[in-house]
């Protein structure tokens, strides 16, 4: 059973009460996890002071172009919803913080002179707290895709049993992967 705590607004005690149900459910004899989704400004650690065991980078994809096989045709800027990848000239420029890593760039080249490579956008990290597996999430700063970052908690946090997710404020796309599946 999954159970995501949510609120529009932050400060409402979404962290409290995740955290108190974790501790509760464990000591009740139940498997327990909990994911601090809340990679922007995650605290759970400071209540449930977890042992972590594992620290993990989250990568993102974004393109990388290969001048000399680039023909500068321009297919690649075009598919760009974000302008992460603009033609300019007689060089393409690729702003790696606007990429969506959907791989639309590396497809339409006709040439193959884009291929993606790995960045860093986050952590996670992994450990136990008074029988409960602990996974947070910290997107690094200046980073925009927490979504991404929240994904990566959700996969090293699953497990059978009780999970409670600890969702970031608001509404937007980071709440929404939070609870999705709860």
């Amino acid at each position: 059973m999954k159970i995501a705590i949510a609120s529009g607004k932050g400060g409402t005690g979404k962290t409290m009460l995740a955290t108190n149900l974790a501790y509760t459910a464990a000591h009740l004899g139940w498997s327990t996890t909990l994911l601090d989704c809340d990679v922007e400004g995650s605290n759970a650690h400071l209540f449930l002071r977890p042992e972590i065991q594992v620290q993990e980078p989250v990568n993102t994809l974004v393109p990388e172009v290969d001048a000399a096989k680039c023909n500068l045709c321009g297919k690649c800027g075009e598919i760009c919803q974000y302008s992460a990848i603009v033609p300019l000239g007689k060089r393409v420029l690729v702003y790696p913080e606007l990429c969506h890593a959907c791989g639309g760039c590396q497809l339409v080249c006709p040439t193959g002179a884009i291929r993606e490579k790995a960045r860093e956008i986050g952590r996670i990290e992994i450990g136990q707290a008074d029988g409960i597996n602990f996974v947070r999430g910290s997107l690094a700063i200046g980073e925009l895709m927490s979504p991404t970052v929240i994904k990566a908690v959700k996969r090293a946090g699953k497990h059978k049993g009780l999970t409670l997710i600890d969702s970031p404020p608001g509404t937007s796309c980071p709440v929404v992967e939070s609870v999705r599946d709860a």
